[in-house]
């Protein structure tokens, strides 16, 4: 019995070691992957959440005192002094994302700030106001960095004064900003994975499947030319591709309004017209066509169901990895980055969602 077990397991290893591909894929590329998953993800996770180095943020200030503009000079920020009544101007600039930031500090702010008495005083502190825009990327790092400034700031006067502590919206994202954000960072990886998955799910059994069971053998004797078993496993296939594509796009459409809570987080769907939708449907229907093209060729050169599967789970990871580092970042305005399969798939989908797509670039995704 000691001798059989030592039989079967020298056999086993000998069948698992043997087979170069199997090894690879069950013992290398997983920790492959994960570090190359990993590794993209925090680099372009960090490009996509920091401004770019070399741009200067727009600041405007009312009543900023002297002792605080150095502050602005350390961010290299180009800050301006304005008077009250051109607030609401600089306030709508921010809202169109032209303008980065408005300090509002109250007037002769510095004695206001010395004569405050916390035990005493029966007026609120003097406040100042910071407005920005969180779904603009350099808007909302500034605030990061000003909040800071201020906070020390606030410390060398001894806490006599709030920041943003009065009434009143000092974020200035509007509702469409807010949607098109959370959208296009969430909608096209998680629509790229399911397209993808679903292709996946097909694909492998449609030919190696017919080769292993053998009824591939049958159909090759019989009349019928191997052009139209070729061509009569693409349109199947492609159908099914397609009624999965649509049911996608019809799960992306109903759970929008739902998706994070809806509008009672700021978001709705209603930001997006049907020709954003008409667009999203063109470049679903075309991506399914190509993923599902690519796993039946990968079914056709293997020679199980299983070897299926296999070549064509590194295929699934790199589609994600592509998904993930393409919703990160404003789309590109390079046409030649809409020629890369699935990453074009993922710039345009990300730009429809962020309302920020140009319909010659998805006319080059679809062709």
């Amino acid at each position: 019995m000691k001798h059989d077990f030592f039989t079967v397991t020298k056999k086993e290893f000998k069948r698992f070691f043997g087979d170069k591909r199997l090894f690879f894929s069950t013992v290398i590329l997983p920790g492959l992957m994960i570090f190359i998953i990993y590794s993209i993800m925090g680099n372009v996770m960090k490009e996509a959440f920091s401004p770019d180095e070399k741009y200067t943020p727009k600041v405007y200030a009312v009543n900023a005192p002297e002792s605080i503009r150095g502050f602005f000079e350390e961010l290299d920020a180009n800050q301006k002094q304005i008077k009250m009544d051109e607030t609401d101007k600089i306030k709508s600039k921010i809202k169109d994302q032209k303008v980065d930031m408005l300090i509002v500090f109250p007037e002769k702010f510095e004695e206001s700030v010395k004569a405050f008495d916390v035990m005493t005083a029966t007026q609120p502190a003097p406040q100042v106001e910071v407005y920005y825009n969180s779904a603009s990327t350099e808007s909302s790092a500034l605030f990061g960095k000003v909040s800071e400034g201020l906070s020390q700031y606030e410390s060398s006067f001894a806490n006599k004064f709030d920041v943003n502590n009065g009434k009143g919206k000092f974020d200035l994202a509007t509702e469409e900003d807010t949607s098109a954000q959370i959208f296009s960072l969430m909608v096209p990886m998680l629509l790229m994975m399911m397209i993808i998955s679903g292709c996946m799910s097909i694909a492998p059994d449609a030919i190696a499947g017919e080769k292993e069971r053998g009824t591939m053998a049958t159909l090759l004797v019989t009349p019928a030319r191997r052009s139209e078993i070729a061509i009569g496993k693409i349109a199947s296939l492609s159908v099914i591709a397609i009624l999965s594509g649509l049911s996608s796009f019809l799960g992306v459409m109903l759970s929008l309004p739902k998706l994070m809570g809806g509008e009672m987080n700021g978001m709705s769907a209603a930001v997006y017209s049907v020709k954003d939708y008409t667009m999203l449907l063109l470049v679903i229907l075309s991506t399914v066509l190509a993923v599902i093209s690519v796993f039946a060729i990968l079914s056709t050169l293997a020679k199980s169901t299983k070897e299926a599967a296999t070549f064509s789970s590194p295929l699934m990871i790199i589609g994600i990895v592509v998904s993930v580092a393409g919703t990160m970042g404003d789309p590109s305005t390079n046409p030649l980055m809409y020629c890369i399969p699935v990453y074009n798939s993922v710039q345009c989908i990300s730009g429809i969602f962020g309302m920020s797509y140009q319909p010659e670039f998805v006319l080059i995704t679809v062709l």
